[in-house]
């Protein structure tokens, strides 16, 4: 009985770090850019595709193949935020979310024709699989990493927004425009690499999250309400929120399949009602 409730805790926790990965690019689009990104997803599906075409087609190692992903997701952002996203920036948010969405079914029906419906596999290297025994309890080597991985980019996002030189530009350009740029800020560049940040840390989180979350064409559409969960749930424009938003969301949406298996895909939707009641700002709001 232990030993069932502490690997779901495990698992719980391990999908909520991937969840993470993925939505943390879309809490600094919407909280600190005031865009409303549906689309995001769509750069964790890139992420994906780049891992498995380079794995298939030129027998490059899976770790190998996870940085090429953030920076083939990270350049598409850039060169999509340059030429379309920030002609929207200053538009309705209806606008904003119909432009996105209707992107996500652009990208859905161009990797159904490039790819095919179904899901794409991925050979994970046979040092990651299997399981390791801590104190009498197994617990999967490929979550543990996914669990590592998370802990290391959240540290670096950390020192990125709070202790650079960077981040201070970006907390300044969102703040106030008009005197950031009359400071010597480049805003416009400061909005583009923010925006190939968080679109490359999806692309990372659609490849890793292959094994676990799966890959098929429809995946911007499938979790699209997860990543949205994370970041109202969490509080838009926040690293800490949607990390903390993430891991309790994951473990109760594992715990409901895992102990009630009826209706264990509704528990996660009752957590995100009731932690909005008594957090409708987000767990932790973003400082003024």
């Amino acid at each position: 009985m232990l030993n069932n409730f502490v690997g779901v805790i495990f698992d719980g926790i391990a999908y909520g770090s991937l969840l993470f990965l993925i939505s943390v690019g879309l809490s600094v689009t919407m909280g600190l850019m005031n865009f409303v990104n549906l689309a995001h997803g769509a750069f964790a599906l890139l992420g994906g595709y780049v891992c498995v075409e380079l794995m298939r087609q030129m027998g490059v190692p899976f770790l190998a193949t996870l940085p090429l992903a953030f920076l083939a997701s990270a350049l598409v952002g850039f060169i999509l935020e340059r030429t379309l996203y920030r002609r929207l920036y200053q538009a309705e948010a209806l606008d904003q979310v119909l432009f996105s969405i209707g992107l996500t079914f652009m990208v859905v029906a161009g990797a159904t024709y490039i790819w095919g419906p179904s899901q794409q596999p991925v050979h994970i290297p046979s040092w990651l699989r299997g399981q390791v025994v801590v104190f009498g309890i197994g617990l999967g080597i490929y979550r543990l990493f996914l669990i590592a991985t998370v802990v290391v980019v959240t540290a670096a996002l950390f020192l990125i927004i709070e202790r650079t030189r960077f981040g201070a530009q970006i907390r300044a350009s969102v703040d106030n425009q008009q005197a950031s740029a009359g400071l010597g800020i480049n805003v416009s560049r400061v909005f583009s690499l923010t925006f190939a940040l968080g679109s490359g840390l999806a692309g990372l989180g659609g490849g890793l999250g292959i094994d676990v979350l799966g890959l098929d064409p429809t995946f911007p559409l499938k979790y699209m309400v997860y990543f949205l969960i994370v970041v109202a749930v969490g509080g838009a424009g926040t690293i800490s929120g949607p990390l903390v938003a993430a891991l309790l969301l994951g473990v109760f949406d594992v715990a409901g399949k895992y102990y009630v298996p009826d209706v264990g895909a509704f528990v996660i939707y009752g957590m995100m009602v009731i932690l909005l009641l008594l957090f409708p700002s987000g767990l932790i709001a973003r400082r003024s």
